[in-house]
């Protein structure tokens, strides 16, 4: 491939650099590493971490990472280079992409070093990275965790085939939470819950958990449970403390996804593998400097427990942030209610709002 077209990035020798960096990609969580450097993670999704140094790092879409590196190799031209971590039996494409760390006044005509990336499937590096993310917690950046929960949700991640007639074999791809299938309406969910014209838009009967408990991560699953398909949220009281545990499932297969929530941080206070475990895994759980981040990664055929206080009044979608998922319908929806003071209610629309 041609280096005319590949991003190069100049740096001085003994000069640190702020790296922010962004997963664009649709529907891949990337590993990324510059050639010969070590990289020192300060900050995810726009909130400080405690800082610590690693040759790569994993990036989910939507999330953001910002790391300090030194130029403080032999001057040269180092390879920055992002490939797919896919640990599900799954077929991806897994080319790497690259730009080039270019010492000052070292010629185009070098051949730049590649960096070493974990392998594609290489879970156990995924997983200790993850462990590695911790908020600063300091006096002027303190993590806020909420200790006392008013409301525990449990949604499982479904794939699934729903009978389509119309469709090539007579099925369609179907991505759920709880087994309901989210439906986009149309006319603006914010508008309708600000107006007071929900009725016939969305229903706030979202279940808090799934209406048939399964083993979640067993066998492969390949019957269909049922699908429903709707435009359902769930109604949150202002200012309530909120537990969410995603949970991963083998509905046709199990896979890592990445859930962003609008509207919110959140603390990600636990994950593990298999089944989440209501009477052992939340002794586990980071209270004192969990990550504070917008968007997660729910391990393949594991769990991830989230908290957040819903003090900011509005509707809030909640997505899978690989987008093949969520136009097949892996997305709901917060109605956080309006608080007691002026300053806590949604602010009207403005008066050059185009229709939807």
């Amino acid at each position: 491939c041609s280096e005319k077209h590949t991003f190069a990035m100049e740096v001085e020798p003994g000069k640190t650099y702020l790296l922010r960096i962004i997963n664009s990609a649709l529907n891949d969580e990337l590993f990324f590493a510059i050639a010969g450097h070590n990289m020192t993670v300060v900050e995810i999704d726009a909130v400080y971490t405690k800082p610590f140094t690693t040759q790569a790092l994993l990036i989910a879409p939507g999330q953001t990472t910002n790391v300090l590196i030194k130029a403080n190799q032999l001057p040269g031209r180092y390879f920055m280079a992002a490939r797919p971590f896919e640990d599900a039996p799954l077929v991806i494409d897994n080319k790497t992409a690259t730009g080039i760390l270019q010492y000052r006044g070292i010629p185009n005509s070098l051949l730049p070093i590649l960096p070493h990336l974990p392998a594609p499937n290489d879970t156990a590096f995924a997983s200790g990275y993850n462990k590695k993310l911790r908020s600063l917690n300091s006096p002027q950046y303190p993590a806020n965790v909420p200790l006392k929960v008013d409301r525990k949700l449990f949604y499982t991640i479904g794939l699934g085939m729903n009978p389509c007639p119309t469709c090539v074999n007579g099925t369609r791809l179907a991505a759920s939470l709880n087994n309901i299938s989210f439906v986009m309406p149309q006319i603006g969910l914010l508008e309708a819950h600000y107006f007071n014209t929900s009725k016939g838009v969305f229903r706030t009967d979202f279940p808090d958990k799934p209406p048939t408990p399964f083993n979640y991560t067993g066998a492969p699953l390949t019957a269909n449970l049922g699908t429903s398909q709707g435009t359902r949220l769930s109604k949150i009281g202002f200012n309530s403390t909120v537990e969410l545990v995603l949970q991963d499932t083998n509905l046709l297969t199990v896979e890592s996804h990445p859930f962003h929530l609008h509207g919110y941080n959140f603390f990600v206070v636990g994950s593990g593998i298999g089944n989440f475990d209501p009477a052992k895994d939340p002794a586990e759980y980071n209270l004192v400097d969990p990550p504070e981040r917008n968007t997660v990664g729910v391990p393949t055929g594991g769990w991830t427990a989230i908290r957040f206080r819903a003090d900011n009044p509005g509707v809030w979608f909640m997505h899978c942030h690989l987008e093949l998922h969520t136009g097949w319908g892996l997305k709901t929806a917060f109605v956080v209610e309006d608080g007691p003071r002026t300053e806590q209610t949604i602010l009207p629309p403005p008066k050059d709002l185009p229709p939807c």
